[in-house]
């Protein structure tokens, strides 16, 4: 709730009896007339005398009088006027002090003399038990005095060494003993309790003396004064002797105390001292004596005093300040001649509960409208006060107080009245009073929390549902402190934000504290109460724990008592608490009715004719909101010179955005290059693309106009797809500069209850233009009026409608005179705070003739479904008749920010895809059988009706669940051992699970991108005169998920080649959508789109078909598509996994095998968490890159989940199932790990039983159902099963060139039917036939497809006939990739069925596929092991007739089988330099002109051949290691001669260090040298490197021993070891297409793999260029390598192009694959002839770090500079505790200035950056201090957290200033359980 503040002073003694204001005085309304009517008087008045005071002189100054006269006059006024003034001022004091002698007398004859039964007449004399007490005050005195001597004497003793002289040299209580005045007893109390008030007045002549002999110390007390009411309660009152089980005792106000101090003491009652004394000796007493602090003496044994002590409280009282009126004035001017008003604030005490209300500046009639809550421990007895002062700067003045007892408001249970002020003339407060009874069950708790919603309050808290009562009782067993000391243990309790501390129990690891706190809880389900036992210096941590309130809900009566043992602490530590939660429930017997409810007889009165709702366009509530955070700004340009531009100056910028209509301008910073802006500026638009955000930067300029500094475009259609921006953007138009920016697109929800963390997001926010983030975004529809009055003339009126919200107003258009207007409009609101914000909606007739409004509260609308109020309203200030239908729609603004604080979710985190969602959101519509009812807008609150819950679906009962197929079988599948003992318990747990009926119904949809022809150019040349072309690409969105496609650069016949799968339900209602755009560099021209129904696709099961693009002239998209179905049969996996072996694609996607369906039901016996609770279970399934997790489970050990998921799997032999089970996604329960290989023996591939964990109890077990299903691809069949068609005639080509007569092949038996004939779906559209090539002579048969320019990419994916030529064209078999039929193709991504060298020579005749089953089905037949060979199926078998006639065949025109390389091809090796490090290097960085001996910066410079490197520079070391790799391919000749240089950078000219040289030869003849080298031409130093000469060999199986080492090894270059050398022969290509002017192409060729291309030359015009150029790469990894080759016309006009993967090579024999290989995208017959060598480098290092030998750095051997201790865990945020370090070396023997310094690598900025206090002088340093990084535990995990120890060394200093580093993997450490280890700290590595 509000600050609580340190009582000012107050005007009266506190506790002291208020005064009575005199008969005679006004009452407070005539004193409020009275002064206004005298008020105006009082103003003349006081003009007057101002004007009469400035007369003279103004007269003295016409008249020209003397100086001197003027000055005399004012002289002997002013004397008359200070003698005055000295007289009234003597007569006043004389009377005050009369006043004040007469109240000192009345006040003291009325409270001190006589007795509080005098004042009270139902307090009670009981001189008797006075009369007791002083006949036993004495031996009362000699107990207190044995009490001092023998028990108290001896401890303080103990407690310090300085007291061990400590004494008490006289103990004396003396004569008079203390004194009972009254005694009040209590008869409307609980039963079962005696309740009393005692009043106790002590003066007593007691006489304490303490002596401490060690430092001659005398002190004393003479004399004490106590007065006050203490409470005494006899409880619990029971049936046998003494009757009282115990005595409680207690002051509800703080006692009066007074003490006389002697001796050395007596030093306290020096002034000023003495109430600084006596407040500390009170707050003594009241921490024991005072409530909540009570002292409880047990009477009888075995009594629960805890209770007693520390008993729940009585109840709770809300307080609601409303307003005060008429408060004094206090702020007067001109010394009170004229009177002014107050700043009022107020003060609300309740016992030690305080609080302070805001001021209000210049008012007497303030309106607070703020909440409190006190905790009531005792009615009747408690008090509310409520004083009101004035603030000043000085001291604030009182303005009155008023007082009552709280046992009113528990009778009343609700007062609301205005309480008048005492003790002062006029004012009165107004207060609100609510009593909260406590319950202990949660039957309320949900209406509470629902009640408190609708509370409206200025105070920053919501209202409390429930209190919650600690008792933290004792603790066991806690670690010791360092140096084996007993901790002086104190407690932490800290809920939300609240944190109170427990006293401190000195020396003892087993305390008890025995304390009592209570906290206000806002709503339990949400919050924790976490707990930290630390020793008394409040650093070192003892233990810690947290406890959920959730777990108390769950507790009967609501209270936990138990023993929790601690984290973080020792093996045994456990601490006792009680804990009590009580809910906070106010009877209201009226409840408000709702704002929007109307009477039911207005319902007879609607038309019929009328609608019932509005009908807006589909448009409305589309918009969304912008939000531009313009933050800062760098490295400006200077506009402002000096001395005529001599000079340069510098800038005031100012930044102007214009983005949707609207300009936003900031402010001017002055005089700043890098200035600073911080503002926000909201705006709402539409997602239409094409828009903005234009942004510019000016200077701002006096004279002239202002200067421009930069501008910048932002796409509105990228921030919509990022959602949200943050980074810096570089100035364009200018030379530098940039700006920081924040964009978000804010998502708008319809949740109501989003909108509180978005208004504790909005409080948090601060401006510096003092904008305010909109919370909302109200949408409002305006529809039809109906039944509007009449003007007063008779007609009918010209009805507009004003619509207003805030300072925000829209004006409809006027409609045309009628009583009924329609307007159709909509409009939008930006609504900051939908609790406080209105909605007004005016109706005039031309503006100026009121018509009738309404008022709607926007929180009403968070009552509604959906936010939406969609109906007729009742204007106010009309007809009955007259109403609005209006549509009102509220959506939250839940912006990114804000997830900060978001709960967590306990449901699966599915996949997200990075493409916005394009559906509109869906609003909700009343139902049309609700009853047609007018609303009348009567009231302001509404009490929101009950909403239903939000539950997590149970999973289905076994009776409702569809019975598994393998459910008889079940019992013979294998179990795990626990097994029977669980079936044993079959009517405790199911044996198997209950699937929802759509569990594992879901199918596999597959699209495969395969080309694009005859698309639209939209990039021009010349101003649209030379028509260009188009960089197409593809989105392809589906069921809410989006694929992007490549973009094609300047091609308008693409190529993609690209496959997607995406998981789909089996009856998707929705559609595919495609859409082709041309990539620009600002907006993207739209190509083109078109839709396909999923439910054609699902029921054609594969569709192959060129589809038309619409909205465009022309162009089409080739797609397949195919519903790919799921069986059960596992001989189906392997043709699928063939399938996926012979496939490749460009996105590098692989098609799936099989889909995996998991159903994770329960669990069983899981074990409790560290704290001894039950855990909060949820489980993550992971397999391969996917993860899901379940929801989290409330507390138990045997949670049900019922949540099923699926997994695509690629190969299901080697894939493998893990679930994770833990509590709160932190602590670990146990693991599952299922290979989906074991699946494929069971039946029907189905397990569905109870399965044993890992890392858990015996007993510990999950029930789950895993299916597998085989993915029956058609493609698949169709390599399986091909079909076999009659050999028709040969179809020739006619061709220019000479060519030999077609070989025709006799067929024996034409087949009459096929094997398989495909069909023709009835809903599959017909291929469109390809008009770019002549059309055939003869007819083709109706099996036969049409086939595009890609049938060489689908070769054995999608077998699509081709359109054969009109005659067949003659070329060598090595020319010809496979039977056309079959379609090409690339080599690079599809297998093939011939050996090397196997292709006859002789030519073959293109037919149409007669052998195409033949030549599939030995594709089926060969081995795993695929090539590029295969790519050419054999020839078909021919009678010898025809084998006789092809060998007489000519082979003149022949093209060559193989390339001819030449002798040098692929003799190239590596050069492998590792420079590691160097010695004793010459100092060059000299000091004081040479006299001091300095470093240098070294680094190296290497030069082999024509390449050069060059090192990083080492910072000032004389010993420096670079560690770093370069590698470079030479030819092997010996005389290349190999240089290394050593320089010290400087800033002007750089020093020389020393060189060496070597030769090549010198290393290839040793192969691997590891050696230090002396530097030439210096006095000293040398060299460290590893010089190798890297073998090629043709050895696949030494691959991986050189991956091993790329892992192993790491360079500070960032370089990695290469792992194969390849080198690439391009000799020639054939049938290249010609250019679209028809001429041939001038073609060469550009090799690109990774980083690395080169290029071909040129060659002259020609279809088949010849090159006969060789290339080499250095290829990182074969397995992931691609090489590509792109053929061109003059590098502009593609020609076609080739991908090789490297994997390929690694199964052709010798890795070598040289033969011709067709191109992708260009002609069928285009094809291009190249030899790849693929050599593995067989490193020797790569040998000898597989034996854990290598090259060894000597600088780093000596680097061990000391360890330190750290510690690292995860909750919420990365902890890291630094806690000290040891054993460090220095040379100094005074110690080091240490301190230790944290970076999170990669990272280095300031959020990553730590640093620990300097410690002076130590060489064993202890820091203990603990730093939070704001990281999930994944982000963490990818991160390296860099420790280094650094001194703090002075000024100019040369020393080094890092002792030591080391860096943690935290991919390597337990953030979970957390890790305490001590690292050894190395040297710094440069």
């Amino acid at each position: 709730m509000a600050e609580k503040t340190p009582e000012p002073g107050r005007t009266t003694p506190e506790g002291s009896e208020e005064t009575k204001a005199p008969e005679d005085a006004p009452s407070r309304e005539e004193t409020a007339v009275r002064g206004r009517r005298i008020d105006p008087m009082a103003i003349l008045w006081t003009f007057g005398k101002c004007l009469t005071a400035l007369l003279p002189v103004y007269l003295a100054g016409y008249y020209r009088v003397s100086t001197s006269l003027v000055v005399f006059g004012l002289m002997v006024y002013s004397g008359w006027k200070h003698t005055r003034e000295a007289k009234e001022a003597r007569l006043k004091a004389a009377m005050q002090s009369l006043g004040e002698d007469q109240e000192s007398c009345s006040a003291s004859v009325a409270n001190r003399d006589l007795p509080a039964w005098v004042s009270f007449p139902d307090v009670e004399k009981v001189e008797w038990l006075n009369k007791v007490i002083q006949q036993a005050w004495p031996y009362i005195g000699q107990y207190l005095e044995k009490l001092l001597t023998e028990s108290i004497a001896p401890s303080l003793r103990a407690s310090s060494s300085h007291l061990q002289t400590l004494s008490f040299t006289k103990v004396d209580f003396g004569n008079k003993p203390m004194k009972v005045v009254g005694v009040k007893a209590h008869t409307e109390n609980e039963k079962g309790q005696i309740l009393l008030d005692v009043y106790i007045s002590y003066v007593g002549n007691v006489e304490i003396n303490v002596e401490v002999k060690r430092y001659f110390c005398k002190a004393g007390v003479k004399g004490i004064q106590l007065h006050g009411m203490m409470r005494v309660i006899l409880e619990p009152l029971i049936g046998n002797v003494p009757i009282v089980g115990a005595v409680t005792m207690f002051f509800i106000r703080r006692p009066k105390l007074e003490i006389n101090w002697t001796g050395l003491t007596n030093l306290l009652d020096i002034p000023g001292l003495d109430v600084m004394s006596d407040t500390k000796i009170m707050d003594a007493i009241a921490s024991f004596l005072v409530l909540p602090n009570r002292l409880t003496v047990p009477l009888v044994p075995d009594l629960q005093v805890a209770q007693l002590r520390c008993p729940l409280p009585r109840g709770v009282v809300r307080i609601h300040l409303l307003e005060a009126e008429d408060l004094a004035a206090k702020d007067n001017y001109v010394k009170g001649v004229m009177a002014g008003t107050s700043d009022p604030y107020a003060l609300i005490r309740v016992g030690p509960q305080s609080f302070k209300s805001r001021h209000h500046d210049n008012t007497s009639s303030p309106k607070w409208a703020e909440i409190y809550e006190v905790i009531v421990h005792e009615v009747p007895g408690q008090e509310l006060e409520v004083e009101v002062y004035d603030k000043d700067p000085d001291k604030d003045d009182f303005l009155g107080r008023t007082k009552m007892d709280l046992g009113v408001v528990k009778k009343a249970r609700v007062i609301d009245e205005w309480f008048t002020l005492k003790d002062t003339d006029t004012g009165r407060v107004h207060l609100k009073l609510e009593w909260l009874t406590l319950e202990d069950n949660t039957e309320r708790l949900n209406q509470v929390l629902k009640r408190n919603e609708s509370v409206l309050s200025k105070t920053t808290d919501p209202p409390s549902a429930a209190i919650l009562a600690v008792y933290l009782d004792k603790a066991e067993a806690l670690p010791m402190k360092k140096g084996k000391k007993d901790p002086s243990p104190m407690v932490q309790l800290s809920v939300r934000d609240v944190t109170r501390e427990s006293r401190t129990c000195w020396d003892t690891v087993n305390p008890q504290w025995e304390d009592a706190f209570t906290f206000f809880i806002q709503d339990p389900h949400k919050q924790d109460i976490d707990i930290q036992v630390k020793d008394n210096d409040r650093v070192q941590s003892l233990g810690s724990l947290s406890i959920p309130l959730s777990r108390v809900l769950s507790c009967p009566q609501l209270s936990l008592n138990e023993w929790f043992n601690l984290d973080q602490s020792g093996p045994g530590s456990r601490i006792h608490i009680n804990t009590v939660l009580r809910v906070l429930w106010m009877d209201e017997h009226a409840v408000t009715s709702s704002l929007l409810s109307s009477g039911p007889g207005l319902a007879a009165k609607r038309g019929a004719s009328l609608p019932k709702h509005t009908s807006p366009d589909p448009s409305f509530a589309t918009e969304g909101v912008l939000r531009i955070h313009l933050l800062e700004g760098q490295n400006l340009v200077p506009k402002d010179n000096l001395m005529g531009g001599i000079v340069k100056g510098k800038s005031d910028p100012y930044v102007t955005i214009n983005v949707g209509g609207s300009t936003f301008k900031s402010h001017v910073i002055k005089e700043n290059l890098n200035p600073t802006w911080n503002e926000m500026y909201e705006v709402v638009m539409t997602d239409l693309p094409g828009q903005d955000v234009s942004l510019e930067v000016l200077d701002k300029d006096m004279d002239m106009k202002d200067d421009f500094m930069g501008r910048l475009k932002i796409k509105l259609s990228d921030i919509i797809k990022a959602q949200h921006i943050d980074e810096w953007f570089t100035l364009n138009d200018v030379k530098r500069g940039r700006i920081h920016l924040t964009l978000e697109w804010l998502p708008r929800v319809t949740q109501a209850d989003k909108l509180q963390q978005v208004l504790h997001y909005q409080a948090k926010s601060s401006y510096l233009n003092k904008a305010v983030p909109a919370a909302a975004l109200l949408f409002v529809y305006l529809e039809a009026a109906h039944d509007l009055p009449l003007k007063k003339s008779g007609k009918e009126p010209k009805v507009g409608a004003e619509l207003v919200v805030g300072g925000t107003n829209y004006k409809t258009t006027v409609c045309d005179r009628t009583n009924s207007p329609q307007w159709n409009e909509a409009f939008h609101f930006l609504v900051r705070d939908p609790m406080k914000q209105q909605l007004i909606v005016k109706l005039s007739h031309c503006w100026d003739f009121s018509l009738g409004s309404v008022v709607i509260p926007v929180k009403e609308l968070l009552s509604q479904p959906d936010l939406l109020l969609d109906q007729w309203l009742n204007l106010d200030g009309a007809s009955p008749e007259s109403q609005v239908l209006l549509r009102a729609q509220l959506k939250i603004l839940c912006a990114k920010v804000t997830e900060s604080f978001r709960e967590h979710s306990g449901t699966p985190a599915l996949p997200k895809t990075s493409i916005r969602e394009s559906k509109p959101e869906t609003e909700s519509v009343q139902k049309s059988s609700e009853p047609l009812v007018p609303v009348t807008i009567t009231s302001s609150v509404t009490a929101p009706e009950k909403k239903e819950s939000r539950k997590v679906p149970e999973a289905p009962k076994a009776s409702e669940a569809p019975k598994p197929p393998e459910a008889p079988k079940a019992p013979e599948a294998p179990k795990p051992p626990e097994a029977p003992e669980v079936i044993s318990q079959a009517d405790v747990r199911p044996q198997h699970t209950s699937p929802d009926p759509s569990f594992s119904t879901e199918g596999v949809l597959r699209i495969h991108l395969l080309e694009a022809e005859n698309l639209i150019a939209k990039d021009n040349l010349m101003g649209g005169i030379v028509k260009g072309k188009s960089d197409p690409y593809v989105k392809i969105s589906v069921e809410g998920t989006t694929f992007k496609s490549h973009v094609i650069k300047e091609n308008l016949n693409p190529t993609w080649n690209e496959m997607y799968e995406l998981v789909l339900a089996s009856k998707p209602s929705s559609e595919l959508n495609v859409e082709l755009f041309d990539k620009d560099i600002d907006k993207d021209d739209f190509l083109g789109r078109f839709r396909v129904s999923l439910s054609e696709v699902i029921q054609t099961q594969y569709i192959d078909q060129w589809f038309t693009l619409n909205d465009v002239k022309h162009g089409r998209l080739h797609l397949v598509l195919e519903w790919v179905p799921t069986v059960t049969q596992p001989d189906k996996l392997q043709h699928a996994l063939q399938l996926q072996s012979i496939q490749s694609y460009q996105n590098k996607a692989s098609p799936s095998a099989a889909l995996l369906f998991v159903l994770v039901e329960r669990a069983h016996a899981l074990p409790m968490v560290k704290g001894g609770k039950e855990p909060k279970a949820g489980a993550e399934l992971v397999l391969g890159g996917t993860s899901y997790r379940t929801k989290v489970c409330d507390r138990s050990t045997s949670p049900e989940w019922g949540e099923a998921f699926h997994f695509l799997l690629h190969d299901p032999n080697e894939d493998t199932l893990i679930i994770k089970l833990s509590s709160g996604w932190d602590q670990p329960l146990g693991s599952l790990v299922l290979p989906t290989r074991e699946l494929l023996s069971k039946p029907e591939l189905l397990l569905d039983q109870w399965q044993s964990l890992d890392g858990a109890s015996p007993e510990s077990q999950i029930l789950l159902r895993a299916q597998l299903k085989i993915l029956a691809s058609k493609m698949d069949k169709r390599v399986e099963k091909p079909t076999e068609k009659p050999i028709e005639k040969p179809i020739e080509k006619p061709t220019e060139k000479p060519v030999e007569k077609p070989i025709e092949k006799p067929v024996e038996k034409p087949i009459e039917k096929p094997v398989e004939k495909p069909v023709q779906k009835p809903a599959e559209k017909p291929a469109v036939a390809d008009t770019s090539r002549p059309a055939p002579s003869q007819e083709i048969k109706q099996e036969t497809k049409p086939t595009p320019r890609l049938n060489e990419l689908v070769a054995f994916t999608v077998p699509v006939a081709v359109k054969l030529p009109e005659e067949p064209h003659r070329v060598p078999a090595a020319d010809i990739s496979h039977d056309p039929s079959l379609g090409t193709k690339d080599s690079s991504k599809a297998p093939h069925s011939a050996p090397v060298g196997g292709a006859s020579k002789e030519p073959i005749t293109t037919t149409e596929s007669a052998s195409k089953g033949n030549n599939e089905q030995k594709q089926l037949d060969k081995p795993a092991e695929h090539s590029h060979e295969e790519l050419h199926p054999p020839a078909p078998a021919k009678p010898p007739a025809a084998e006789e006639k092809r060998e007489t065949t000519s082979s003149a025109h022949s093209l060559p089988q193989h390339s001819s390389p030449d002798a040098s091809f692929g003799s190239q090796g590596v050069l492998r330099i590792h420079l590691l490090e160097a010695q004793n290097l010459v100092a060059m960085d000299s000091l004081m002109g040479g006299m001091v001996k300095g470093k240098s910066d070294p680094y190296v410079k290497i030069s082999v051949g024509g390449t050069s490197f060059k090192s990083h520079v080492i910072k000032e070391n004389l010993n420096p290691t670079w560690n770093e790799m370069y590698e470079m391919i030479l030819s092997p000749d010996p005389n290349v001669e190999m240089k290394f240089e050593l320089y010290d950078k400087d800033i002007d000219s750089d020093d020389f260090l020393g060189r060496l040289k070597t030769k090549l030869g010198d290393v290839i003849r040793s192969q691997y040298t590891d050696e230090w080298f002396t530097l030439t031409d210096v006095k000293h130093g040398r060299l460290h490197l590893v010089l190798e000469w890297v073998p090629a060999v043709t050895q696949p199986d030494k691959l991986q021993q050189v991956l091993q080492m790329q892992n192993a090894q790491s360079y500070q270059n960032k370089t990695s070891p290469s792992a194969a050398l390849l080198s690439i022969l391009i000799e020639r290509a054939h049938a290249l297409p010609l250019k679209k002017s028809g001429k041939e192409p001038k073609a060469g060729a550009e090799l690109v793999l990774g980083a690395t291309s080169y290029k071909t030359k040129v060659c002259d015009r020609s279809t088949s260029p010849q090159w006969h150029e060789a290339f080499s790469f250095l290829v990182h990894d074969p397995s992931k390598d691609m090489l590509v080759i792109k053929l061109s016309s003059g590098w502009d006009q593609p020609m076609g192009s080739l991908v090789l993967p490297m994997k390929e090579l690694l199964s052709q024999p010798e890795l070598l694959l040289d033969r011709w290989l067709s191109l992708d995208g260009a002609l069928p017959e285009s094809q291009i002839l190249l030899r790849a060598q693929l050599k593995v480098l067989n490193s020797k290092m790569a040998s000898l770090m597989a034996l854990g030998a290598g090259p060894v750095l000597s600088n780093k051997q000596a680097a061990t500079t000391g360890q330190v201790r750290i510690s690292l865990s995860h909750q919420k945020k990365l902890a890291v505790i630094v806690h000290g370090c040891r054993s460090l070396v220095s040379s100094s023997k005074e110690g080091l200035d240490t301190y230790v310094s944290l970076i999170l690598l990669p990272d280095k900025n300031k959020a990553t950056k730590r640093k620990t206090a300097v410690k002076k002088k130590d060489l064993e340093p202890e820091f203990n201090e603990r730093f939070e990084f704001d990281l999930s535990v994944d982000d963490a995990r990818q991160r390296v957290l860099s420790v280094c120890l650094k001194h703090s060394s002075s000024f100019m200093s040369r020393d080094k200033d890092v002792i030591g580093q080391v860096q943690i993997d935290l991919a390597q450490i337990d953030l979970l359980s957390g890790v305490t280890q001590w690292f050894d700290l190395k040297e710094e590595n440069n």
